[in-house]
Parts: C-alpha cells; sequence; structure tokens
C-alpha cells in the first residue's frame, strides 16, 4: 500500500487492528510504544480518510461502530498478506498468529484447535478458544472478539436464531446434519444400547448447558428443551457436565462426536427421534476470512469427517 497522502498506511492499520485488540487507545499505544497523542491522532485520520466512523470512545474505552467491524476485517486480511510476502520474500520470520473461536460445547471444536496449534508451526502465536453460551457466541462474532462461532440450528430455533443472525450480519454455514445422540458415562446401564428412546430417559437426571440470563428455549445446545423433565441439572462447563454424567448417572443430548482421547470415560448412543441437528459455523457477511481461521476450519472438517460424518461444507 502506498504512502501517498490519499491512500492509506500499513501503519495505520497496525495501530487500528491494535485499538481494537486492546480496546483502548493508550493500551494500544503502550503495547506499540507510540505516544498516546500520535495514536489518537493516527485514528482520527484514519476515520478521516475512509469517511466514516470506525470507533466509540467512551470513558470505558474504545468499541468498533459496525463500519469499524468490516473495517477491521479488510485490515486483517491486508496485514495478513504483507506478513506472508515479507516471509516469503524477504525472509523475515513469521509474525504472531492470530485467531478467536467461541462455540458451543462440542468436543470435536476442541480436537480441531489442538490440531490446528500443534500445526501453526509459528513461534508465537495468541488462540483463544471460548466455550460458551449461544447468545455469547453471536456476539462475539458480531464484535470481533471472535472471528468464528461453532453453534447449530434446527427446526426448532432456526427463525429465531436465524434473524438474530441477519440482525447481527452473519451467515450460518452448515458443517454436517447429525441425528441426535444422548451423552452418558460408561457405566451407566444404557451405555450398552445401540439406541434409546425418550422413554427410556424418563428417571434420568437430565443435564443442559445454562443459557444464563437469557435462558430461552430458543438459545438451548439440547434439542427438546422444552419437553418436561423432573430432575434436572444446569452446567456451565464440559467438565463439570461429564463429572455428573458419571456420578449421577445422568445424560445430555449432543450431536453424537465426541473424542474416545478427551472424553474416555462418555459414549454417545443414538436418540429415536426425528428431529435432525445441523452444526455450522457463524462469520460476518462482509468480512473474508483470515488464513488462520481457513486453516482451523480445515482441521474441523477434518476431526469430523474421521467419525464418518459426512461434511457439508
Amino acid at each position: 500500500m502506498g504512502q501517498g497522502t490519499s491512500g492509506l498506511t500499513l501503519q495505520q492499520l497496525r495501530y487500528f487492528t491494535a485499538v481494537a485488540a486492546e480496546g483502548s487507545i493508550s493500551a494500544a499505544a503502550d503495547l506499540l510504544y507510540v505516544a498516546q497523542p500520535s495514536m489518537s491522532a493516527a485514528m482520527k485520520e484514519l476515520e478521516a480518510r475512509v469517511g466514516r466512523t470506525l470507533l466509540i470512545r467512551s470513558a470505558r474505552g474504545i468499541t468498533l461502530t459496525s463500519d469499524g467491524a468490516e473495517f477491521l476485517g479488510y485490515a486483517r486480511q491486508v496485514l495478513e498478506q504483507v506478513e506472508l510476502l515479507e516471509h516469503r520474500y524477504l525472509g523475515r520470520p513469521s509474525a504472531r498468529r492470530l485467531l478467536g473461536v467461541s462455540t458451543q460445547h462440542y468436543s470435536f471444536a476442541v480436537d480441531a484447535f489442538v490440531r490446528m496449534v500443534q500445526a501453526s508451526g509459528a513461534d508465537e502465536y495468541e488462540f483463544s478458544l471460548r466455550e460458551t453460551r449461544t447468545e455469547q457466541i453471536i456476539e462475539d462474532v458480531r464484535t470481533l472478539r471472535s472471528e468464528i462461532g461453532i453453534l447449530y440450528l434446527n427446526d426448532f430455533n432456526r427463525k429465531v436464531l436465524e434473524k438474530l443472525l441477519r440482525e447481527s450480519r452473519l451467515v450460518f454455514h452448515p458443517l454436517f446434519r447429525s441425528q441426535p445422540h444422548i451423552f452418558v458415562a460408561r457405566s451407566n446401564p444404557l451405555a450398552s444400547c445401540s439406541m434409546v428412546s425418550l422413554d427410556d430417559l424418563e428417571d434420568l437426571p437430565r443435564l443442559t448447558f445454562d443459557q444464563g440470563a437469557n435462558n430461552s428455549f430458543y438459545f438451548a445446545e439440547e434439542i427438546l428443551s422444552t419437553r418436561s423433565s423432573q430432575r434436572e441439572i444446569q452446567v456451565s462447563d464440559r467438565a463439570t457436565i461429564f463429572n455428573l454424567m458419571i456420578g449421577l448417572g445422568g445424560y445430555t443430548i449432543s450431536t453424537g462426536i465426541i473424542s474416545d482421547e478427551l472424553d474416555p470415560s462418555i459414549v454417545s448412543i443414538p436418540l429415536d427421534v426425528e428431529e435432525r441437528i445441523d452444526v455450522g459455523w457463524i462469520d460476518h457477511a462482509a468480512i473474508p476470512l483470515t488464513e488462520q481461521a481457513r486453516r482451523y476450519l480445515d482441521e474441523v472438517r477434518a476431526v469430523v469427517a474421521g467419525f464418518g460424518v459426512e461434511v457439508l461444507g
């Protein structure tokens, strides 16, 4: 990119991505060893050049406007390509690898993350993996805290979640379609069954992931969330839910894909229902994925395919 008076500079893009990541002009200035007035002036000049407000300044720090979020996506693309050019043609070491992923509580997402980190080959990286609530996944991707979100749609939640995704300028990309399964401990009497019915689950504790203040049925990670249960326990993480499966003989409903390596004490059994789950990933409609995000999705597809599941995209 040129250094002319009318164009954007790489320095401005680097400053802007630092401000967005830190949520603070002063913190970004400290990170890049730049005087705070210089950083602030650079951001004002950048906004003047693009003719749009990119940052919202408040006493609590900096947040991105919708234009700012879109601009950030393109800025990251440009800087990543420059870094690849410098690495290939100037012999400069690869820069720090960056990626944020927010996901529902899926072990295949963790498996893929492990494989991505192992294959990254970078001397330095800063990755984040957040297993979190459904609404928070959408918010993380909307605000670019994460580049990718992983969640599911089905006939029950589709209209509500797709509307929310459209309003957030996000797109759902199908990854695979799954018959619902239950997860139970290997010690559970149902563990030897080839298939279970809803009647088989009647007396077992139902374990679900807590969705916080917005505990709408539409945000539930488990299908059939409106079905009543005499025994129900809400949890916030996979370690706890697995411990309760072992300790209390409880069950949860999920995709059927579970890692024997990460979760050796848990088994997956098909659930005899007509319902199907479409698991996929979300991203910004107008922002191209970074190379690191594409690498992660390749690992996700490879992990899913390794379970004999047809990958849709």
